[in-house]
């Protein structure tokens, strides 16, 4: 008697786990990170990002007094499982898990493999729909045969429209991915809790346009600057009405976080046509089950999901668009600091769309104090006969500085820039440009490519043809030419700092990107020459 009762004890659940479902979210809030290892150069790709997001959404439950499986249905498909955290739970998570696998064609069959379902096709003799109820025999990789009344059959064999109609959704399935925790409560009750993971396969880039004003005489002018935020969601998911926020700056990541998210999956169904026609003795032995097909291929002969028609009584779902119409939000990003790198918060609220990029504008700046700069490289090593060489083009560079009284003062991201001029005939095109990220303080300049007005000759210079000793004092020159209407500033690399020693009449070089640098003035129509000396700094 008393080993019958420890079996009847052990027999008997300590616990009965009840499976609830968390509402939808309440609350959302979604950080994005850049792909760390896409440069400046690197144009945004939409149809793989490589970056991060930080996905907070908050959703209430009811759970029952004791043990209990709640389910997040919803989440990104691209969620790495061990960064999630539930918070707001009384007696906290026992244990994580997340779906492998989603609703589809072929999960949908192999879920009801032995049940019944409804077969609809048309009566060819009397051309009405007929429905009958059927058996599920095989599973999604062994040609999809129902047992009806009549015997056996394969779909789709023959030759007429059919429909199958499935009573409901076999346990474990859902439409969206899920992630679900234990837990364990000791009186129940509803809570809003916090599920907080990353997901994989997001993106963003910052692109500037930038309107110089009319008056471009080599002083300074303002500009108007435009910024663009180029957001970018990979997964199958939306994340509507969501708190946004970006991170500017190279995140450090040690961790293969696309090979964590490992996506749900959701196959397709396979249907080959054997047996043909209907048996009324049995089933022949079955054939032995095909490979999965390749995703997109699609050989002559079977059928896919596309050609099937799968019906769910009281529970249709249509796959999301490919590419969603999102309207443009106008709004200003507030800055503020996180260790190293830079974090934006988008004021309001924006949906972040699922396989979809979408634009909201974060900087908008209408007084930019900026000047057109010219620039040009003089090596001390390289001979210069300003009589019979051909001058340089000058590279062009748009200078500003990142700080309040320049009309910026925000971090800028890094970017790309394009620059439009007003003419007599309109705004045209002025150049484009790559931004690296520029904090607050920070000197701005962006190159725009060479020059068609301003040109120089410059090096080393002797009257004898033979290059100076640098060992000594050595005489250098540059021959400037200037066909603008306005006199115009150049910037001349003299040489590379702890190389050479510099010494320019009346002037002290200064220290830009690693080259000691005089800026001079060339009059409009015209052409001025500067001369100066330098030598070696190693000299013996």
């Amino acid at each position: 008697m008393m080993l019958a009762g420890v079996g009847c004890l052990l027999a008997a659940p300590l616990w009965a786990r009840e499976v609830v479902d968390a509402s939808a979210p309440v609350d959302l809030a979604v950080t994005i990170y850049r792909d760390p290892d896409r440069s400046v150069e690197d144009e945004l790709d939409a149809d793989d990002p490589r970056g991060l997001a930080m996905i907070s959404e908050t959703r209430r439950v009811t759970i029952p007094k004791g043990e209990s499986t709640i389910r997040f249905e919803g989440v990104a498909e691209g969620m790495i499982g061990v960064s999630a955290i539930v918070t707001g739970l009384p007696g906290g998570t026992i244990e994580k898990n997340r779906n492998a696998q989603l609703l589809s064609p072929a999960a949908l069959v192999d879920g009801t493999l032995g049940n019944r379902v409804t077969i609809t096709r048309m009566n060819p003799a009397t051309g009405k729909q007929v429905s009958e109820t059927a058996v599920v025999r095989t599973g999604a990789y062994r040609g999809l045969v129902l047992q009806t009344s009549e015997g056996f059959e394969a779909v789709q064999c023959s030759g007429l429209p059919e429909t199958l109609t499935f009573g409901g959704v076999p346990p474990g399935l859902s439409a969206q991915p899920v992630f679900s925790v234990d837990t364990r409560s000791a009186e129940g009750g509803t809570y809003d809790v916090t599920l907080t993971y990353l997901a994989w396969g997001f993106d963003w880039q910052a692109d500037y346009v930038g309107r110089m004003s009319e008056k471009q005489s080599g002083e300074e002018f303002e500009m108007g600057l435009l910024s663009w935020l180029s957001l970018v969601n990979d997964n199958g998911q939306s994340f509507d009405n969501a708190k946004l926020q970006i991170i500017a700056g190279k995140l450090n990541v040690e961790s293969d976080y696309e090979g964590l998210a490992d996506p749900p999956e959701a196959e397709g169904l396979s249907l080959t046509c054997y047996p043909l026609g209907r048996t009324g003795f049995g089933a022949p032995p079955p054939p032995p089950p095909p490979p999965p097909p390749p995703v997109g291929y699609a050989p002559e002969g079977d059928y896919y999901a596309e050609d099937a028609s799968i019906v769910v009584t009281a529970m249709r779902r249509e796959a999301p668009a490919l590419m969603m119409a999102v309207p443009v939000s106008v709004i200003t990003a507030e800055e503020e600091d996180l260790g190293d790198l830079k974090l934006f918060r988008v004021p309001g609220r924006v949906d972040v769309s699922a396989k979809g990029m979408k634009q909201v504008a974060f900087l908008n700046k209408d007084a930019v104090k900026a000047r057109l700069l010219y620039q040009t490289q003089c090596d001390p090593t390289d001979l210069i006969d300003p009589e019979y060489d051909e001058p340089d083009a000058a590279n062009l560079l748009l200078v500003t500085k990142n700080e309040d009284k320049k009309g910026l003062g925000i971090a800028l991201p890094q970017g790309v820039m394009t620059l439009f001029e007003p003419t007599s005939r309109g705004l045209q095109l002025a150049g484009q440009t790559t931004l690296r990220d520029y904090a607050r303080g920070q000197d701005i300049e962006l190159a725009l490519g060479e020059s068609a007005q301003v040109f120089g000759t410059c090096g080393n210079y002797t009257r004898n043809g033979r290059a100076s000793n640098l060992a000594k004092w050595s005489p250098m020159r540059a021959v400037l030419t200037n066909a603008n209407p306005h006199p115009v500033t150049v910037r001349l690399q003299l040489g590379w700092g702890g190389d050479y020693e510099i010494r320019f009449p009346g002037r002290k070089p200064e220290l830009k990107n690693g080259w000691q640098t005089i800026e001079v003035s060339v009059p409009a129509n015209s052409a001025a020459t500067y001369e100066w000396k330098a030598r070696d700094s190693d000299r013996e």
